[in-house]
């Protein structure tokens, strides 16, 4: 199946580029709501699901036992822009369990965030594995296995007991299979599998109704998706998508980024998930998408949705800031 252009660029009054993709959105037994594309073909969800994988974090009673509260559980979930206060608040989850940065397998990288990286650099200082888009789920892995009592080295191989922990969780949660045939390695060393978009929804489903899920799971579920929509800014960071669609609508909407062009997402209030992808990659039209499937799903609030609208139409400026393109979702979202 060819997926369908879900979003176009243009320059002037002329198409530019397209961007071809797959939508779906279902409730939390399963049904789909809406969908576009083909929701059965596997990808890689990438970051999109720190929120399931941080489940045995609270689930284990590692987030209490360190007094951790909605800024570190939504670090937990980000993919964070390595701004200081990022930075600093996995330095400090470390802390609490009696680690330092070197604990964290995830490599290290300049912040994506430009004014930290140009401060950083002014500074003499190098990035280290704090500044990683990832070590908020990463210190969250080591501070688990600390609690546990599990030796937390080389904790991101597909052989380790937390890992096959976080995979049992996975699979629990989308009901997709987890294992060698769809395994490859994430951007941060950990093991990620490849599964339909529809199995990404239903996951995401699940965690904001409870559905399918034990007692437990299910209120460490809400918490962390009440965390993320609490603080938004640690799960992204400053003019990041994640942050400000959260922003728009504090405590209704959660949206997480992945690689290569997927997000995942939920609405509590509605009780449905969200997951999709772009089949080529590119981040900016991922964004549009997913402001424009949330702009649908809460055409009910009308001023909420006209900002959502929005920001599925954003304007691409030149250097000189002269409007030279923008970006308009198709009909494949009316």
């Amino acid at each position: 199946m060819t997926n369908p252009v879900l979003v176009e660029v243009l320059r002037g009054d002329l198409v530019e580029s397209a961007h071809r993709g797959a939508v779906i959105v279902v409730d939390g037994d399963g049904k789909t709501v809406f969908a576009a594309g083909d929701a059965d073909q596997p990808v890689f969800p990438r970051s999109a699901v720190k929120a399931i994988q941080a489940l045995p974090f609270v689930e284990s009673g590692a987030a209490d036992a360190y007094g951790f509260g909605d800024r570190e559980l939504a670090l937990a979930c980000a993919s964070h822009s390595g701004e200081p206060a990022h930075a600093e608040l996995a330095n400090a989850m470390l802390a609490r369990a009696g680690l330092g940065p070197d604990a964290l397998e995830c490599g290290a990288h300049w912040p994506s965030n430009h004014a930290a990286t140009i401060a950083l650099a002014r500074s003499g200082a190098s990035p280290s594995a704090l500044h990683n888009n990832c070590s908020g789920k990463h210190s969250a892995f080591v501070c688990t296995c600390r609690h546990l009592g599990i030796a937390h080295l080389g904790y991101v191989r597909p052989e380790h007991r937390f890992q096959q922990m976080i995979r049992e969780t996975m699979e629990a949660v989308t009901g997709a299979p987890h294992n060698e045939t769809n395994r490859g390695t994430d951007g941060c060393s950990i093991p990620t599998f490849a599964v339909p978009l529809q199995n990404l929804a239903r996951g995401f489903a699940r965690m904001v109704t409870g559905n399918g899920l034990d007692a437990e799971r299910a209120k460490a579920a809400r918490r962390l998706m009440s965390a993320c929509m609490a603080e938004p800014f640690q799960v992204a960071g400053t003019d990041r998508a994640d942050t400000e669609l959260m922003q728009a609508a504090p405590g209704r909407i959660f949206v997480k980024v992945g690689a290569e062009g997927v997000f995942c997402a939920a609405v509590p209030e509605l009780g449905l998930g969200i997951a999709l992808k772009c089949d080529d990659g590119a981040g900016r039209a991922a964004e549009a998408m997913i402001a424009a499937v949330l702009a649908r799903l809460l055409a009910g609030d009308e001023a909420l949705s006209s900002t959502l609208a929005k920001a599925a139409r954003p304007v691409l400026k030149n250097w000189n800031g002269i409007e030279v393109a923008s970006l308009r979702p198709t009909s494949a979202f009316a």
